[in-house]
């Protein structure tokens, strides 16, 4: 059995091993030094050691994965849920306001309570359900490891978000996938709920500017930052078509966590593209020495045919063949 846990944690790994070795009889191998982001499942670390199995403690980014099977620990911090459903109302004085409810995964647990206590007065509140399979129900929305079932008549244009946690990855990208809705988040280290956004429209620019350099290049080289999230073969033969066909040159390349250093190797590649999971795909690229962009970026600026559609698409997956978007892109998919 592979252990896997995130830097944070790793102070009780040995702890925990010697006590599942000793309630289980099976080997545990600790995997002290994950390949790429820590909330990633590591299954190349896990397979160098013969595991059946692997259990990831922590922050996981829910990236399906195909190699071995996979548990998760995210462990369950304390949220006033008193509190939360108070903010809440504040927020949102209008009760028959559509609302998806979203967490981080170490505040899930309370999701349905939350749902519960709020449905009585608020009908139309929808809470996200943790997804990190690809056997996904007809009709449910998917997005970043999480799945819930909004009234596909009025998503996404129509809702609002409410988000509970903190500032983060898993934050940002929601932030940056639904721009037009109205978000609000509640933090329960801090017991405040706000209004979120303020920077979203300059971060979309940002974005944009991303595109626009990455037409203008002509040799991109292509960043391998995961081993372990299903497809990652079929998205990194899909970049290469399309960066051929735009007759740009692409080399691909394979370095583990990425530093300016070690990028800074390749001064004849204009723009790099970052095929990873969805929570280590906007990576700031301001203290590199060429531009970082995502896979659905690099297609945006070689396909004519495709036109930015003023939202950020990080998982990979959504650019390959077979995902039908009925919603349409930024809407969320369904399998």
């Amino acid at each position: 059995v592979a252990l896997q846990f995130s830097d944070d944690l790793l102070v009780d790994s040995v702890s925990i091993a010697r006590k599942l070795e000793e309630a289980t009889g099976a080997k545990m191998y600790i995997l002290g030094d994950t390949s790429y982001g820590s909330c990633c499942v590591d299954e190349v670390a896990a397979e160098h050691v013969g595991a059946e199995i692997l259990i990831h403690y922590g922050r996981a980014c829910l990236s399906p994965s195909n190699r071995l099977p996979v548990m998760y620990v995210f462990g369950g911090k304390a949220v006033d849920v008193n509190l939360c459903v108070e903010s809440f109302q504040n927020l949102f004085p209008d009760r028959q306001t559509p609302v998806v409810l979203f967490s981080d995964v170490v505040y899930e647990h309370i999701l349905g309570e939350l749902e519960a206590r709020l449905a009585r007065t608020y009908p139309r509140v929808v809470a996200t359900k943790l997804s990190w399979v690809t056997d996904v129900p007809s009709g449910e929305v998917r997005r970043f490891g999480r799945s819930f079932s909004p009234d596909l008549t009025l998503w996404p244009d129509a809702y609002s978000l409410f988000y509970v946690g903190g500032e983060g990855p898993t934050l940002s990208n929601l932030l940056l996938t639904w721009p037009r809705c109205p978000f609000f988040s509640f933090n329960p280290e801090t017991g405040e709920g706000r209004k979120e956004g303020l920077d979203v429209n300059r971060a979309l620019m940002k974005r944009f500017y991303l595109i626009e350099k990455a037409r203008d290049a002509q040799v991109v080289g292509i960043l391998v930052g995961t081993l372990g999230v299903s497809d990652y073969l079929s998205a990194l033969a899909h970049l290469k078509d399309v960066i051929r066909r735009a007759g740009k040159k692409s080399y691909m390349l394979s370095m583990g966590k990425l530093n300016p250093a070690k990028l800074g190797n390749f001064l004849e590649v204009d723009i790099f593209v970052l095929v990873a999971c969805a929570e280590n795909s906007l990576l700031d690229s301001s203290d590199f020495y060429r531009p970082i962009v995502t896979p659905e970026e690099m297609e945006v600026a070689c396909n004519p045919a495709r036109e930015w559609g003023g939202c950020c698409v990080t998982e990979f997956r959504e650019l390959l063949p077979g995902i039908l978007w009925p919603l349409g892109r930024g809407g969320g998919y369904l399998y």
